[in-house]
């Protein structure tokens, strides 16, 4: 089964065309890597799907059914770093979101153990390091237990280590049934932990398969390059 279905997306803003045509098929279950060059299209993508924009054509369809602010509850994302408030720790901003959502007190625990801020969850946000304030807005995300985490650059601005805890936090969610899109355009991360990956340049699809599909030659990064190249699209 598919948890995330796009067929022909559009988006358009007067002449300017952010999405031309993006076909993607994300599975239940999997890490769904969704590349591209900045100014590709990715965020407006995210934004679309997540009901903060509204498509100019195409469909878009969530766990089988057609896109609706019902199945959205099923959604979780984190598109940019959160408000957090410097003088709280992690547990106050989870107490607040889970109240404002209408989420059981008791999935904070959870949450906490599944992005791995329990040694920090009473430490103010004021002495987080950035990796730790990504960690707690994921941990915002999947309060209300997501089948499907978006997630926009989770790792950048982040250390060798921060790279590597997020990638094992991201690991973890798909292994215990959480359907994973991450949208990035460094390529040797998502060859890291990506089952299948989509590429958009310049607003429309231009690949969708496996890593190995991608590569030219065994060199993945020829292979996404050869595409922007051939849509015209330079990496700005």
């Amino acid at each position: 089964m598919l948890a995330l279905d796009i067929k022909n997306l559009h988006k358009h803003y007067g002449a300017h065309h952010a999405l031309d045509g993006v076909d993607l098929a994300v599975r239940e279950g999997e890490i769904y890597g969704l590349l591209g060059p900045n100014g590709a299209g990715k965020t407006t993508l995210m934004k679309t799907v997540l009901g903060l924009q509204r498509p100019t054509s195409g469909s878009i369809t969530l766990f089988g059914e057609p896109h609706s602010r019902a199945l959205l509850a099923q959604v979780g994302a984190l598109i940019e770093m959160p408000g957090l408030w410097s003088h709280l720790d992690a547990v106050t901003h989870l107490r607040l979101h889970a109240k404002l959502r209408g989420v059981p007190l008791e999935r904070i625990e959870t949450v906490i153990d599944q992005v791995q801020l329990g040694e920090v969850r009473h430490r103010r946000v004021a002495k987080y390091s950035l990796g730790m304030r990504w960690r707690l807005g994921i941990a915002i995300a999947l309060l209300a237990d997501p089948r499907l985490l978006i997630l926009d650059e989770p790792t950048n601005g982040l250390d060798p280590i921060g790279v590597r805890e997020m990638r094992g936090i991201i690991r973890s969610l798909a292994a215990a049934g959480t359907t994973v899109l991450i949208s990035s355009h460094q390529l040797s991360e998502i060859a890291q932990i990506c089952d299948r990956v989509g590429v958009v340049v310049a607003g429309r699809t231009r690949y969708e398969g496996s890593l190995q599909g991608l590569a030219a030659g065994g060199d993945l990064e020829a292979g996404f390059f050869q595409l922007v190249e051939v849509a015209g699209a330079g990496v700005r």
